[in-house]
């Protein structure tokens, strides 16, 4: 075909599509001439019935389904756990605990804990070895646990975050894998053991399980986050995989009434008094009488916290909360405090006190072994200490006036310190009175509770007469703690009567070691007898104590000592022992002297 010929063929095609003809048309045509040529017939059309392609698709589906499920089955397992959530806690940092001055006494710092993978330790010697290299111990304390046959378990809490480093970079270093960590917290005592006992320790699990720790471990916890992540099947975090936080909580902050240099002092005064006493225990306790703060407090054995090996349950408790005791003589205070606060008896009041007394069935005498009768005031009953003394004096105040003194005073009944295992003691209700009670309580005898609840009493005696609650917390977060003005459990004028009595007992009584120099010491001893378990009363095993406080100034400190299961009486076993601290809380805390 010549060129014009293909230039016709070209212009005849564009007229025909500008005429609405098409190719497509041509196609058509096309097919039926060679239908024509092939005698009329059509090429036959493919089609299956409707129930056989039914039935196909069926064992398409079926098919599809076994493969997935027996024989690919092992396969899309793995691939569904190769990526994995799980979940890790994020341990909240628990609040600190300061004493009145700022002292920090327990707080909280970060650490790791590390943890292993085992099914990933190629080399479980070596790993063990880098281990015990590290953290102590020896490579088999370690072994059992990176040969478990799991994707996780844990090595070793709360280690030091430089330790912790150290241990994985060497681990590194020598292509070991399957070691990791995990950031916690620990708790740590910048004054080592001293206020241990007080401040108590944790659990576990973080929670406090004794002393303050457990008093006020909701406020101190604070709340736990947690963050899920994915993991592949060797436990390891996937890098990059999505994760969820819940960011932790942490506890509160709070400020006790604890002085830090006046406990250390109590704590070595005590260790040293109970060992040169051959005595079997002892406990301090050293208050704010007008607020009822608890400056020091302690009770041997003394725990510290840093040393898991002094953990034991008498270690645990302070027995001036929990322990009961028969008071001895320091009970007279309140004896008299009852007498002049019902008007029994006055400064001037004269009893002619015979060598012994009758008291129910017993014959009460006095300890400096007088034999014969004297009169006696109120004032030459306490200098003197005498028992029978005391009992006239009771047994004049009668059963009634001495029992509702008693309550006001709160002996029998908890003081609701905030200090776990608080006991009410063991104190005869009026109802249950004998011939013998209020002779016998009025010495000390016959009654026994925690000396918690004679700090609190005598504290309303130098308090004018005011009760108030024994506590450690001052301040919560910035919330300072209200512990209310406290009750009138005498009059201002018996209590002032009763401190001019307890004067004279330091002045010139049997309180002559527990002077402070340049203070206006008064106070009490006391030589109690205990109870014996078989009936009666044991032998030379006296609770030998010392109860006391600084008058003639607005500023007011209280310092209880008791020496338990002793030979030797109060004023040489705890006088001594009540000046030594005493001295150490007035000076600490800005107290002026008096003289």
């Amino acid at each position: 075909m010549s060129s014009r010929d293909r230039r016709q063929s070209t212009s005849d095609r564009g007229a025909r599509r500008r005429r609405g003809t098409s190719s497509y048309d041509e196609a058509l045509r096309g097919q039926e001439r060679e239908r024509r040529r092939r005698g009329g017939r059509t090429a036959p059309k493919s089609r299956l019935p409707l129930p056989l392609l039914v039935c196909v698709l069926f064992a398409l589906v079926v098919g599809r389904l076994v493969w997935l499920q027996v024989i690919d089955a092992q396969s899309l397992s793995d691939k569904a756990q190769s990526v994995a959530t799980s979940s890790v806690t994020l341990t909240a940092k628990r609040g600190t605990i300061y004493d009145r001055n700022g002292n920090v006494l327990a707080t909280s710092v970060e650490c790791r804990t590390l943890y292993c993978n085992p099914k990933a330790i190629t080399d479980k010697n070596a790993a063990a070895a880098v281990l015990a290299d590290k953290l102590g111990g020896s490579a088999s304390d370690y072994l059992e646990t990176l040969s478990q046959t799991t994707t996780f378990a844990y090595l070793k809490r709360q280690v030091d975050t430089d330790v912790a480093t150290s241990v994985t970079s060497e681990l590194a270093q020598n292509k070991i894998e399957g070691v990791y960590t995990l950031p916690d917290v620990k708790r740590v005592y910048p004054y080592g053991a001293v206020g241990g006992q007080v401040l108590g320790f944790l659990g576990r699990d973080g929670h406090g399980l004794s002393g303050l720790e457990l008093q006020y471990d909701s406020e101190l916890s604070g709340t736990d986050g947690e963050m899920v992540m994915e993991r592949g099947l060797d436990g390891t975090p996937v890098a990059g995989g999505a994760s969820q936080i819940k960011e932790a909580k942490d506890g509160t902050d709070i400020v006790t009434s604890l002085d830090i240099n006046v406990q250390q002092v109590a704590e070595e005064q005590l260790t040293a008094a109970v060992a040169d006493a051959k005595a079997v225990s002892g406990n301090v306790m050293v208050t704010d009488p007008a607020s009822g703060e608890v400056i020091a407090a302690c009770s041997l054995p003394l725990f510290d916290p840093t040393d898991t090996s002094t953990l034991t349950n008498d270690a645990l408790k302070l027995t001036s909360v929990s322990d009961s005791y028969e008071p001895g003589s320091t009970f007279k205070i309140l004896t008299m405090a009852i007498g002049y606060d019902t008007g029994t008896i006055n400064r001037n009041s004269t009893f002619t006190v015979p060598a012994k007394v009758k008291v129910g069935d017993d014959m009460v005498s006095d300890d400096d072994g007088r034999d014969t009768t004297m009169d006696m005031t109120p004032t030459e009953i306490m200098r003197r200490s005498s028992n029978a003394g005391a009992a006239t004096v009771g047994m004049t105040i009668g059963a009634d006036k001495f029992a509702a003194g008693l309550e006001k005073l709160g002996v029998g009944s908890t003081t609701g310190i905030d200090f776990p295992g608080e006991a009410p003691g063991i104190v005869t209700p009026r109802d249950q009175y004998t011939g013998a009670s209020v002779g016998s309580m009025s010495f000390g005898q016959g009654i026994a509770f925690p000396s918690v609840q004679l700090v609190r009493a005598v504290g309303a005696v130098a308090n004018g007469g005011v009760l108030t609650t024994p506590h450690f917390l001052v301040q919560k977060g910035a919330e300072k703690e209200d512990w209310g003005e406290g009750s009138q459990a005498i009059s201002a004028e018996a209590a002032a009567a009763v401190t001019d009595d307890m004067r004279v007992v330091v002045q010139d009584g049997t309180g002559k070691k527990a002077k402070v120099d340049g203070y206006d010491i008064v106070g009490k001893t006391g030589t109690g007898e205990q109870a014996s378990t078989t009936g009666g009363y044991q032998e030379n095993h006296f609770l030998s104590s010392f109860v006391g406080f600084n008058a003639g100034s607005d500023q007011k400190v209280l310092c209880y000592v008791g020496i338990y299961g002793t030979a030797q009486h109060g004023s040489t076993a705890a006088a001594p022992v009540f000046s030594a601290i005493m001295g150490e809380a007035l000076t600490d805390l800005g107290v002026q002297p008096t003289s």
